[in-house]
């Protein structure tokens, strides 16, 4: 399949067989991390559902009825690197409503700028941020301080 009739290999390093066939094929592949999301738990029996809490990466639900959604939600932060970043007008309550949605890789004040707009690091002087990443509540950040999920 490969046209490789005779080959030495050497592994430096832990290698699936996934990984040793992406470098035969010298495709870029891009393994994302993945959430599964199984429904109509409320039509199975207590057995069936044991069964499916041991598949990995998975969250049995029933959206009919509103079950386990919350634990959906919080695999879904965990497992996809999310984190939520919530805006504050000045002078009001913040809105907990509709929050900015990074990537835990890419969580700069920089990065929650670009988000919104292109153009507020241009004129951006400094961010006053409340939540776990800094010290004190509240406290001036420049554009490199990377922000934690929920902060404000």
């Amino acid at each position: 399949e490969y046209k490789i009739s005779s080959a030495d290999i050497s592994i430096r390093c832990d290698a699936t067989i996934d990984d040793l066939i992406d470098v035969l094929e010298a495709k870029s592949r891009a393994y994302i991390p993945v959430v599964y999301a199984l429904n109509k738990i409320d039509a199975i029996t207590i057995e069936e559902l044991d069964l499916l809490y041991r598949i990995p990466n998975a969250c049995p639900i029933s959206s009919e009825h509103g079950w386990n959604i919350d634990e959906l939600l919080e695999m879904m932060w965990e497992k996809l690197n999310l984190r939520r970043i919530y805006t504050k007008p000045k002078g009001k309550a913040p809105d907990y409503t509709a929050p900015v949605v990074l990537r835990s890789h890419a969580c700069t004040v920089e990065d929650f700028c670009n988000s919104i707009h292109r153009t507020i690091k241009d004129q951006f002087k400094h961010a006053i941020v409340y939540g776990r990443s800094v010290k004190h509540q509240p406290q001036r950040v420049g554009l490199s301080h990377e922000l934690a999920d929920e902060d404000i």
